[in-house]
């Protein structure tokens, strides 16, 4: 028998990708979805099986951190080798909407599953696997940003973070917990959801390219990011938890790019150099060229005579709405310590990150659409 883990948040960018990489090291993987009435498993669909096979190596669990009976009965059932508690309300805009739901399942979320794994006696034989964030860092105190750099939240979603950052510790020192803390800087990738910065990005530009939209509305460009791929990170959550003792890890690329650029190097991908114009709310991206070749390689001849009939037209506006209340300007990580004790080596670098993601979107707006007269339009999803 293999080992087991458990995944919360399993329906999820990281999860999907963590439990893809646990079933081919051999591990029977278990995992929390909430329930709801449409199916939102489509990240983790190819890993599905039917309940009926015997010895299945994915089983999911309805669930939820807010129902603390809930994980400690799954908690029990499943007793777990491994712990990777990735579930969360993880979009930092709408935690400013939604405070209260932030903090009970960010927060009090995490102390419900360090408690239940005390309360079932499993201390010595489950480890725990904590998804933090370096938007503990939000007014960054130092640069770049390490283990032992002071927090400053600027979120409640990064205060309810930072409240399971230091429980975790707090279990792993009153109880002897086998309990570890990832700081994870941004991580992307084809599964990012499409609400969230740099997905809303690669999928925007594929869809301008293709005539499907005109044009993205978006909030500060000025903010530095540090972006890694998913596919990278989730294999550190691995190795965290392969450890001897526990402890709290920076994950991160030691890469700061604007969200300025990461749009520029979106449209680049398929030849198209984006020019920034004006200030703040007032600041606008016009189409400046167009790279033929590459551009007919990537999305074909008879698109590229529609696109070229945009050149100079804006694409790209600022809407203050998309504005967070208190920002964070910048964030890079030192991510020294992973490298060093976990022999962390990432194989993405952002160029590679930005060309898995544009190829991506473009294959999945392609599908919805097709050339009709000269232009492309979208298509009924039952055509």
């Amino acid at each position: 028998m293999g080992k087991v883990a458990l995944i919360t948040g399993i329906t999820g960018q990281d999860g999907a990708y963590l439990a893809e990489f646990l079933i081919k090291k051999g591990y029977i993987v278990h995992g929390i979805k909430r329930r709801a009435s449409s199916f939102n498993t489509s990240r983790i669909d190819h890993l599905y099986q039917d309940p009926h096979v015997e010895q299945r190596n994915l089983i999911l669990h309805y669930g939820d951190l807010t129902d603390s009976m809930n994980l400690t009965r799954i908690i029990g059932e499943v007793k777990p080798d491994e712990i990777y508690n990735l579930a969360a309300m993880s979009h930092v805009k709408v935690s400013f909407d939604t405070p209260e739901y932030t903090a009970n399942v960010d927060g009090l979320g995490t102390l419900r599953i360090l408690e239940a794994v005390r309360l079932l006696g499993l201390i010595q034989n489950t480890r725990i696997y904590q998804a933090s964030t370096s938007e503990l860092y939000g007014l960054v105190q130092e640069v770049p940003q390490k283990e032992t750099t002071p927090f400053y939240p600027r979120s409640p979603y990064a205060v309810a973070k930072m409240y399971a950052y230091w429980i975790t510790v707090n279990y792993r020192e009153a109880y002897g917990m086998h309990a570890s803390n990832g700081i994870l800087f941004n991580h992307e990738s084809p599964l990012r959801g499409e609400t969230f910065v740099t997905r809303k990005v690669t999928r925007a530009v594929s869809r301008i390219l293709l005539g499907m939209q005109d044009q993205v509305f978006m909030g500060n460009l000025s903010s530095k990011r540090d972006w890694g791929h998913a596919k990278d990170y989730i294999k550190a959550m691995y190795l965290i938890l392969q450890q001897d003792a526990p402890d709290d890890y920076v994950i991160a690329t030691g890469v700061t790019t604007t969200i300025r650029d990461f749009i520029r190097m979106s449209f680049l991908e398929v030849g198209v150099e984006i020019e920034f114009k004006g200030v703040g709310l007032e600041e606008k991206g016009f189409i400046a060229g167009i790279k033929e070749s590459l551009f007919e390689e990537k999305m074909g001849v008879s698109c590229l005579e529609s696109f070229k009939k945009r050149l100079g037209e804006v694409v790209v506006r600022v809407d203050s709405q998309y504005f967070r209340l208190t920002e964070v300007e910048l964030l890079i990580g030192d991510a020294t310590k992973s490298k060093t004790k976990l022999g962390w080596i990432p194989d993405y670098d952002l160029p590679l990150l930005v060309k898995d993601m544009m190829e991506s979107d473009i294959r999945e707006m392609k599908k919805e659409a097709y050339l009709k007269e000269g232009g492309y339009i979208i298509l009924d999803h039952f055509e």
